[in-house]
């Protein structure tokens, strides 16, 4: 039986497309091994969204060639799609394939075992208008489940190459990710969270459909599903049809990822970022009054080219008025190839790094304030992994509203929904004590929803 071994770099997207690389692999009689192991087939799926991602996936492909001499290395995924010529003169990569046409993989793999000549599968990716269709009927290694809705993104901010890499707006088939989505369930999991390269630009490209409908079709249409994550939505779709969607909702959790960048309108502008900052204000507000208690996570980079200490003041005041309950903060990087690379004014990198601790010291505090509120409540969370302390077992996972919670429980109780009373609310991680399992039906129940 021949054997296949993976290495992914970057974001939830490719991590999804591997798990779907892998399901083709596993139809052509594969086996999977781990990726320090001896393999005939080595798969390494890059990143590209900063230079340091290139750099990395170079590393990772140098030791799947030492690993293996004899083995076939194939490169695909965003690096493999930005720049294939740079990757096939790596000594030792046989076959290249970007971000589209994986069916082919297995084809090329199996052509350059018998001619032995590098392989290059790459094509523009601008041509494409189509999603690529990829089966991920259940997951390898986690007890979350992505499911993957569209491809590519219209936006080409400055700071950006990821259109390059992964191309315009695609938005797959609703009938495709309804059944998708029901295959998870069938295969045990509770939550299934909807991820893309522009998640909720989802139907865009579409003329008599939508997010918020793909949304109600998943809530009416997927027996058993429980909760519906969605992995990043734009403050410009947040639109009146979400709110609407989000409010009636009983199965969309009470977390949003709302990408900001930068509180500063003239950052903003020069970000091509298509809000103004009282704008995304005006959203939030909206939909919080939709979901009280909503948690919102968000994305900020620091030290964008020309940024002022002013400027960065008002990012920091915006990020005090909004209140997060955790946010990623990034110093900025300049990506060859992308135009904020090459403006004026560059931000040194201590005063970029000392903006970046500034906010990561309010990130921290926002967090703990928002997990306070909850202090004494009973959360439903997904165990998701277990840790062994002083022999206690003990599980980590996430409410509903993106708390990360440990409690003491059993092993069974990973991938279910369990009631968890939050005793003590930290950042990064709360502490909480097991009240009950959610499947099971429970005579107090009543009683329980009365005491709330």
């Amino acid at each position: 039986m021949p054997t296949v071994a993976f290495h992914t770099l970057g974001c939830k997207v490719n991590h999804y497309e591997t798990e779907g690389i892998w399901q083709k692999f596993k139809e052509q009689g594969y086996e999977r091994v781990d990726f320090d192991r001896q393999s005939d087939v080595y798969v390494i799926n890059t990143c590209t969204v900063t230079n340091t991602g290139d750099k990395k996936s170079r590393q990772v492909i140098r030791r799947a060639v030492r690993k293996n001499p004899e083995a076939v290395v194939c490169v695909t995924g965003c690096y493999a799609q930005t720049s294939p010529g740079e990757i096939i003169e790596i000594p030792g990569v046989d076959v290249v394939v970007g971000t589209q046409h994986r069916e082919k993989m297995i084809d090329y793999i199996e052509q350059h075992q018998q001619t032995r000549q590098p392989i290059n599968g790459v094509a523009n990716i601008m041509k494409n208008r189509v999603f690529e269709e990829m089966d991920v009927p259940t997951f390898s290694d986690r007890t979350r489940a992505s499911l993957k809705i569209q491809e590519g993104c219209n936006n080409f901010c400055t700071f950006c190459i990821i259109p390059w890499s992964r191309g315009l707006l695609r938005s797959r088939e609703p009938e495709n990710v309804l059944k998708q989505a029901q295959q998870l369930v069938d295969a045990g999991y509770k939550e299934v969270v909807l991820t893309g390269i522009h998640t909720a630009g989802y139907g865009e490209d579409m003329k008599d459909y939508n997010f918020a409908q793909l949304l109600r079709d998943l809530e009416t249409k997927v027996d058993g599903l429980k909760r519906i994550r969605i992995s990043s939505i734009e403050a410009s779709q947040i639109t009146d049809e979400v709110i609407e969607v989000l409010d009636q909702s009983n199965k969309i959790v009470r977390h949003l990822h709302i990408p900001l960048q930068s509180g500063s309108d003239t950052v903003l502008e020069r970000m091509r970022r298509k809000y103004s900052a009282s704008f995304y204000k005006e959203k939030v507000d909206k939909i919080k009054q939709a979901l009280p208690g909503l948690a919102i996570t968000s994305d900020v980079i620091v030290g964008f080219p020309g940024e002022t200490e002013e400027e960065f003041m008002e990012t920091y005041r915006f990020i005090q008025e909004i209140g997060y309950s955790e946010l990623h903060v990034f110093p900025f990087s300049k990506r060859t190839g992308t135009p904020a690379a090459k403006m004026e004014d560059q931000v040194e990198d201590d005063v970029k790094n000392d903006r970046v601790h500034r906010l990561i010291e309010l990130s921290d505090q926002q967090a703990k304030e928002y997990a306070s509120r909850y202090e004494g409540e009973v959360l439903e969370v997904i165990p998701e992994e277990q840790s062994d302390e002083n022999g206690e077992d003990m599980l980590i996972g996430y409410s509903d509203n993106y708390l990360k919670v440990k409690f003491e429980g059993s092993k069974e109780m990973i991938g279910k929904i369990v009631r968890v009373k939050l005793t003590k609310p930290g950042y990064p991680l709360n502490e909480g004590q097991f009240v009950r399992v959610m499947d099971q039906p429970h005579r107090n129940d009543q009683m329980e929803l009365t005491s709330q």
